[in-house]
């Protein structure tokens, strides 16, 4: 599987997602023109992308991957009909390269063709089989993939399943090819499987069909397909580059750990994956994962995860700056890069339009000769007679008729026509035809003032981001993303607790409504504190954050970074958490601003808060109903600890238990109630971290004192001892 997947790869593939029949789908994304992933949610695990590769692969990741501000239209049409559907079958049509995803939908059933060949496709078809839209409109020989028709898959290729001796005897009596290209083409082994079975026969590729014996092919044959069956495992395949053996390389993969690291050794290393492993990967280094999803998103995952940012260089027509966000000094000098590539281009044609009026001087008696008898030609013979004797004439390469213009090669040093090519007017004179290579110099080089000034002030503007990027290094300031919106919690007062669990909570009475309302259910917690006007809080049994394997790396390495998932591995709600979120509850309500020491939470099941009233009393808005017996936290110390952490790879600035934020972040800070004025703590912050003072602001509980900092409101260690 060097380029695309195999029938036997996507096999395996569909044996894989079918575990995730009855996962829904959250949403669906397009990173790139080539690239579709699907959110899936499945029941008892974890949510994965689902991620689609046009033409090449399909496979699961967990991958944090940048997405664009704005959804491209298919990816729009994908939200519209597959929001929330659920997948009903993941099947493979016959033995082709075409991979069929089965929805129930709101608008009934919905299916998602993906074609793994050419240049491939992904199409989303209806109940009755008419496109929806495709990805591209194509038009083949025999179907057609456009909205509104009726979509035909590709005609059936033949299934090696399928093929008994006599089968395979007489494919090989139809044959005019050898061995290999009869088994990779009219069998559909491919060529990669096709020496597989050549090998496994013990007969050289290019051998005959006819000086071979059809049982040993047919034995080796059923040997590698009961292998892909039986081999549910995945594995990529090493290379090495010259510098190590075999026996060393595969040390060096066995040493490799999940993580960045792991993603540049095989960026390096990588040169395919596969199922299971053929005779042809004998004495190579191999990295053997529990399934073939997990082996491709080992090998491409971390380049098809940079998939938003290689977009953004397409448009510029420069390489890709690599995965991530882009700082401001990488857009300086990818604009730098296109705007020195565009002056080299204008240097080249300015010298070349040059050299032309040139050459055509120096060879006046040469060029006015010929323009005298081509003309002289057309008015004795006319256009149509001239161009086909110019044929026999090596000086002459094209005549337009309409321009009354030719193309012609000028003289070499020598005099020979192996000069270069200019186009001449004919009823113009020498010294008239060299002038316009001339005046279009002359213009090409007006054109160069202006792009030589732009690039002039790029270099300016990008030595200032790099002294401003120095300097925010130095003081531990963290990098700005852009994203088109907030995390949905940050709308929230929230936080973590031990295990991961997410709590949050209302900032104001609508807020405390939504909490109650949306995120309040099953397993989970709500918490109060006993003081009027404390905001509604819950504490998510299952949802909450899980350590991010593959670091993005625009992340700072003293900052650790998580995922949002909807499904914990540890659901469990003991009293320590509740202790915990109660601690959290108290700080976030009036007892911080009082200056108060210490404070009473109460904690119930979702099934006890309710909006309804007795009769004749009223229930505000924020406000809840408690009923029954309540789990009471009393005397909770009124402390708080912030720490830079970084979410689905944005870094923010989370509030917490002080033990906890003390032992999580090396950057972080322990706060009491106080007399500084939030705002100023803020702005300090904001100076120090990068981190917006909106978002510092929602996350500060009041006025604070300050009562341990490690590089929140002061640079980091480690900084401030290299100044």
């Amino acid at each position: 599987m060097k380029a695309n997947m195999s029938g036997f790869d996507l096999r395996a593939i569909v044996g894989e997602l079918s575990q995730y029949v009855g996962a829904y789908v959250k949403k669906s994304y397009m990173p790139h023109y080539e690239q579709i992933v699907l959110r899936i949610n499945p029941k008892e695990s974890n949510q994965f992308d689902l991620v689609i590769v046009r033409g090449s692969r399909v496979y699961t990741s967990n991958r944090d991957r940048p997405m664009p501000q704005t959804p491209p239209p298919f990816a729009m049409v994908l939200r519209k009909y597959l929001k929330n559907a659920r997948m009903t079958a993941v099947r493979q049509l016959g033995f082709d390269r075409v991979l069929a995803l089965d929805f129930d939908t709101k608008f009934g059933e919905m299916h998602l063709y993906v074609e793994v060949f050419r240049e491939g496709n992904i199409i989303l078809v209806d109940s009755e089989g008419i496109i929806i839209q495709p990805l591209t409109h194509a038009k083949y020989s025999g179907r057609v993939l456009k909205k509104g028709v009726e979509y035909s898959p590709p005609p059936p290729a033949s299934d090696p399943h399928d093929f008994d001796e006599a089968a395979l005897q007489e494919i090989f009596d139809n044959s005019d090819r050898d061995l290999v290209a009869t088994l990779g083409g009219k069998a559909n082994l491919g060529g990669t499987h096709a020496n597989a079975v050549c090998s496994l026969a013990g007969y050289e590729p290019n051998l005959a069909t006819s000086d071979v014996d059809v049982k040993k092919v047919h034995q080796a044959l059923m040997q590698l397909l009961d292998g892909l069956a039986s081999d549910a495992k995945g594995y990529v395949i090493l290379k090495t580059d010259g510098e190590q053996s075999v026996d060393q390389l595969q040390e060096l993969a066995n040493q490799q750990v999940d993580g960045a690291e792991r993603d540049k050794f095989l960026q390096h290393y990588a040169n395919e994956a596969s199922p299971t492993l053929l005779p042809a990967h004998e004495g190579k280094a191999v990295i053997e994962f529990d399934n073939l999803c997990q082996a491709v998103d080992a090998w491409q995952g971390s380049h098809d995860a940079g998939a938003l940012a290689r977009r953004e260089a397409e448009k510029l027509d420069i390489a890709s700056p690599g995965r991530g966000f882009s700082t401001e000094v990488e857009k300086l000098e990818r604009r730098q890069a296109q705007q020195e590539k565009a002056l080299s281009g204008f240097a080249k044609k300015i010298e070349k339009q040059q050299m032309i009026g040139h050459t055509i001087q120096n060879n006046w008696t040469h060029v006015e000769s010929l323009l005298a008898q081509i003309k002289e030609s057309v008015e004795k013979n006319g256009w149509k007679e001239t161009q086909k004797m110019a044929k026999q004439i090596p000086w002459i390469v094209s005549m337009n008729p309409a321009d009354r213009t030719f193309n012609t090669i000028l003289p070499d040093d020598e005099g020979e026509p192996k000069g270069m090519q200019a186009m001449l007017r004919l009823d113009e004179t020498v010294h008239q035809n060299a002038q316009h290579f001339f005046e279009t110099a002359r213009k090409q080089k007006a054109k160069t003032k202006g792009a030589t000034d732009a690039l002039e002030e790029t270099n300016v503007y990008l030595k200032r981001a790099k002294k401003k990027e120095v300097k925010a290094k130095e003081s531990g300031r963290l990098s700005k993303v852009k994203r088109s919106k907030r995390l949905w919690f940050e709308n929230h007062r929230w936080s973590m607790t031990t295990g991961g669990h997410l709590l949050v909570g209302g900032k104001d009475a609508k807020g405390n409504d939504a909490i109650v309302k949306k995120h309040l259910s099953g397993l989970d917690m709500y918490l109060h504190a006993d003081i009027h006007g404390a905001p509604s809080c819950s504490l998510r049994a299952s949802q909450g954050f899980v350590v991010d394997e593959h670091r993005p790396g625009h992340i700072p390495d003293d900052i650790p970074t998580f995922k949002l998932v909807d499904k914990l591995d540890d659901e469990q709600i003991n009293d320590d958490k509740l202790t915990e979120a109660a601690t959290l509850a108290l700080c976030w309500s009036r007892a911080w601003a009082s200056g108060g020491g210490h404070g009473t939470v109460f904690a119930v099941k979702p099934a006890q808060v309710s909006k309804t009233a007795q009769t004749g009393e009223y229930v505000g808005k924020g406000a809840f109903i408690v009923r029954g017996q309540r789990q009471w936290f009393r005397d909770l110390d009124v402390r708080l600890g912030i720490g830079i952490i970084a979410i689905n790879g944005v870094p923010l600035l989370m509030s917490g238990m002080p033990d906890m934020i003390r032992n999580m972040c090396p950057r972080h800070a322990i706060l009491s109630p106080g007399i500084s004025k939030k705002d100023k703590l803020a702005n300090r912050i904001y100076k120090n971290t990068g981190i917006s003072t909106d978002e510092i602001l929602a996350v500060l509980p009041g006025s604070c004192d300050i009562l341990e900092d490690e590089g929140i409101f002061t640079p980091p260690k480690v900084f401030a001892e290299e100044e």
